[in-house]
C-alpha cells in the first residue's frame, strides 16, 4: 500500500535537495526509491536525498544518497539546508549533525549558516587510494586535465587546476576520472582556475550525481589542495555556477565553511 510522505524541497548555492523526516523511523526506502525520488522526471528530483533520523549523540542524524542510489558520506550544502531547517523547527541557531563520516558542528552567521566540516584527510589510505601516491600531485589524467591533488572531506576528492574552467567539457571527463582504477570508491572530481590568492572558481562533477551546481565538501577540498600547493591563502571565496561558498582551512586543521540555505517549497509525494 502506498504511504504519503512529506518533504522539504531546499537547496544552498544551487545544490538542491529532497529532505524527508524519518526521525519517527517508519521509512524503509529501498534503492529504486531513492533513484525515483531524485528523477527530475518522474519523482521530485534533486542532486542528493536527505534522510533525517533520530541521534544519540547529535541533534539529527543525516544520511545522504545519490540519485543513483549510492551513499554519500558527507554533504556540505545539505548540513546548511538542515540547520536551516532545525534552526526553523527549534529557534536554536548552533547544531550538531551527524554523517556517516562523523559529527558537524553548524551555526548561524548573519543570514549564512556556517558548517566545521572537520580535518582534510590528506593520506592516500584515507582518501582513499588503490595503493600509495602522493595525494598532492597524482599520476592521473584525461582529456586536458592532469596533475590533481586528491584529499578526503568524508568522502574523496580530486582537484585538477586549470587556466580556464571554462574550456573544460567537465560532462565528458568527469565520469571517466570518477571512476579510474586509482580510485577504489569512485572520487569527485573538481576543476579549479585560481583567480587571486583568495578567489578560486570552481566546477565539480559529483560521484553517483554528476555536474552539480555547487559541490560544499568539493568547494573545502579544493581550498585545501590550492593552500597545500602554495597557489592560494587558507581562505577564499569559491565560485559556483550556483553562488559563492567562502571555505577557510583554520589554523586548527578543521574546514569552515559558509554559505545560503534556502527552502524552495514543501510538499508530499506518495511511496
Amino acid at each position: 500500500m502506498s504511504t504519503r510522505v512529506p518533504f522539504w524541497k531546499m537547496q544552498g548555492a544551487g545544490n538542491d535537495f529532497v529532505v524527508l523526516d524519518d526521525r519517527a523511523r517508519q521509512l524503509d526506502l529501498s534503492e529504486e526509491q531513492i533513484r525515483h525520488l531524485c528523477d527530475r522526471r518522474l519523482g521530485i528530483g534533486c542532486d542528493q536525498l536527505i534522510i533525517l533520523r533520530p541521534s544519540d549523540m547529535a541533534d539529527v542524524w543525516m544520511l545522504i544518497f545519490n540519485p543513483d542510489g549510492s551513499e554519500a558520506g558527507a554533504c556540505g550544502n545539505a548540513t546548511r539546508c538542515v540547520a536551516e531547517l532545525l534552526y526553523r523547527e527549534s529557534g536554536d541557531e548552533r547544531f550538531t549533525i551527524q554523517t556517516i563520516s562523523g559529527l558537524l558542528p553548524s551555526w548561524r552567521a548573519g543570514e549564512a549558516i556556517t558548517v566545521d566540516m572537520g580535518a582534510p584527510r590528506l593520506d592516500w589510505a584515507e582518501v582513499p587510494l588503490a595503493g600509495p601516491a602522493d595525494t598532492l600531485h597524482l599520476a592521473l589524467s584525461a582529456g586536458p586535465l592532469a596533475d590533481p591533488a586528491a584529499l578526503s572531506m568524508g568522502n574523496p576528492h580530486a582537484t585538477f587546476f586549470v587556466p580556464d574552467v571554462a574550456a573544460i567539457d567537465i560532462e565528458a571527463v568527469g565520469p571517466e576520472l570518477e571512476f579510474d582504477p586509482i580510485f577504489p570508491a569512485r572520487a569527485n572530481i573538481g576543476v579549479a582556475q585560481i583567480l587571486g590568492t583568495d578567489s578560486i572558481r570552481l566546477r565539480v562533477w559529483e560521484r553517483g550525481a554528476g555536474l552539480t551546481l555547487a559541490c560544499g565538501s568539493g568547494a573545502c577540498a579544493a581550498l585545501v589542495n590550492a593552500a597545500r600547493r602554495g597557489l592560494t591563502g587558507r581562505t577564499a571565496r569559491m565560485i559556483l555556477d550556483g553562488g559563492v561558498l567562502s571555505i577557510s582551512w583554520r589554523e586548527d586543521n578543521h574546514v569552515l565553511m559558509t554559505g545560503p540555505a534556502a527552502l524552495s517549497y514543501t510538499g508530499d509525494i506518495l511511496l
